[in-house]
Parts: C-alpha cells; structure tokens; sequence
C-alpha cells in the first residue's frame, strides 16, 4: 500500500502524465522540473516499478501506471473540488504580498478608497492587516521587474527615475550651472532599480546627461526606496527616485527635481500584479484586481502628463 506520504509524488506523476512533461506539471505545482522528477523517482523506487514513459508527444504512463491513472485523476479532482469549497469558507478576505515600498508608497494611500467601497472586505498584507495570516498560497503578489505572462500578470505602470532632492537642496543646487551642480554634492544611491536594463544609475545618468561628477559611484547605498527619501528629506542628498510612487509627494512639494524632468529614463521593469488562477467565484478578489487596474490607470495618466508619453 502506498503510504499517505508520498501524496505529494502521486500528485507529481498525475500532472506530468496529465500536461506531458515535467515543465509543465512543475508550472502548475511551483517546483522546479527536477523536482517534479525527484517526487516520480521516489515513487517508482519504493514501489518498484517504472511508472513513466517517454514518447513522442511527451511523457506516458508505462505500463505499471496504466491502470491506476484514471483513479489518480478523478482523485485529485475531487481533492481540488474539496480545497476549492473549503477556499469560499475563508470569506472576503485578500492576502497580498507586495515590495514593501510599493505597499508603504502607493497602495496604502489607495486602500480606504477600496476599503469604503467594500467594507467587508479584509486585507493581510505582507503577514499583517485585519485579515490573520493563513498559511497558504497568496491571492495577488505585486512585484517590480520584468514582464511575466499576461493571463495571470497585469502590468501596473512602469516608472519614470529623476534626480530628486530636497526644497532646500534644490535651491542649492541651483545656484551652481546644470553641468556642474552636483560636483562635491553627496549622492544617495538607490539598488530598488539596480537589475533594470534600461541604465536607472547615478554613473549612467551623469554620462547621459553630460554633468561633471567625480566618482559617480560613490555615496549613501540604499535597496530601499523609502530610506532614499528619508535620506533625502535630511537634506543629506541627491537620488535617483522613480515618480510613479512619489507623485503625491511632488505635487505637495515635499520633494523637488534639480534638473529638468527631461533628464530623467523610463524604466524597462515594471510593477506588476500577479493573480492566482483560481479566482472564479471569488467576486472580492476579481473587484480588487478592477480596483488595482483603475488606480494603476490613474498613475500612467499622471506619469505621462509630468514625463510625456513612454517611448
């Protein structure tokens, strides 16, 4: 008798019988395929037999699976049939996971706006919210970076780095020439855009720009967008910041641009939010997934009347 243990490699072989291979059946399970090999490898040692078969089409079952495949696949249906009614017993709840800056920036002074419109709705976001933590896959994980597959992936917006200062400091510099006024004034480096292609640091912007600036590499080093700005709200600095999240902060003036806004690049990356399958039924979700869309709109909508349209 196979033992309850080995659940996990009856499922592996199930998938990959089912999609053909093991880079499908690791998609659809979040391991890698040799992890899908792994589970099937430590299923046929223990019983001792073959259960896979190459063909031309993809994997099949040999013959030692042949006849126990239909009840492996009615079996985890009516497992997935279980885990999905169990699922609607959660309620309206919504589990995000989200970059922290993004949360902190731009989805937090968003949310009462959802929440007035949906009062029953609960969030748990990052492992925190009036929704307690469950262990489990999450409903929505909003990242930044590059574009993943459309089905289950909306891209959010994608951002526009400028140099960004201080009011103060912006009075500072300008009373230096453009090609210069960073000489001998402390940058404050920011890694949240390190792995974009499209060149989002000091040593690209300068040489793009044609300013002098001796060692463009040196300076304060931050990952997180939120330490940058409190760096920079100390007068402590210049950073190259992406508006997308800020704006609410450039129109009040907390912050301001010493160089024109034509110095600044759009990113390549993106922030996008990314959906479970099986959202179907879950009304609340498929409300906040439209909610998301919408305000993602509104900040294209400003990021191109402030930086003009993305190339």
């Amino acid at each position: 008798m196979v033992a309850p243990t080995h659940l996990r490699s009856l499922q592996a072989l199930e998938l990959a019988l089912r999609k053909g291979s093991f880079v499908a059946a690791g998609q659809a399970l979040g391991i890698t395929p040799a992890a899908v090999g792994q589970r099937v490898k430590a299923l046929e040692d223990y019983l001792g037999l073959e259960l896979l078969a190459r063909g031309r089409s993809g994997l099949r079952a040999a013959p030692g699976a042949e006849a126990a495949l239909p009840h492996l696949t009615r079996a985890f249906a009516e497992l997935e049939t279980a885990a999905q009614e169990l699922e609607l017993q959660r309620g309206q709840e919504i589990h995000l996971a989200a970059a922290s800056d993004f949360v902190e920036l731009w989805l937090r002074p968003r949310l009462d706006g959802f929440r007035a419109a949906n009062p029953n709705v609960r969030f748990n976001i990052n492992g925190e919210g009036d929704a307690p933590l469950r262990l489990g896959r999450i409903d929505c994980e909003i990242s930044y970076g590059a574009a993943r597959d459309a089905e289950r992936t909306d891209l959010l917006f994608r951002d526009f780095v400028v140099p960004v200062t201080s009011p103060l400091n912006v009075e500072r510099t300008a009373l230096a020439a453009p090609e210069s006024r960073l000489e001998g004034f402390p940058l404050v480096h920011l890694d949240f855009y390190k792995d974009d292609p499209a060149g989002l640091s000091w040593p690209d912007w300068v040489a793009a720009n044609g300013v002098q600036r001796s060692a463009p590499e040196r300076g304060l080093r931050f990952r997180r967008i939120t330490a940058a700005l409190d760096a920079v709200a100390a007068d402590a600095g210049v950073t190259l910041c992406g508006l997308a999240l800020i704006g609410d902060q450039v129109d009040r003036g907390a912050v301001g641009l010493p160089y024109p806004i034509g110095t600044g690049r759009w990113s390549e990356h993106g922030f996008q939010a990314r959906f479970r399958a099986d959202t179907q039924g879950r009304r609340h979700v498929q409300r906040f997934r439209q909610w998301l869309a919408e305000e993602s709109r509104a900040t294209r909508t400003w990021l191109a009347a402030v930086a003009g349209p993305q190339p």
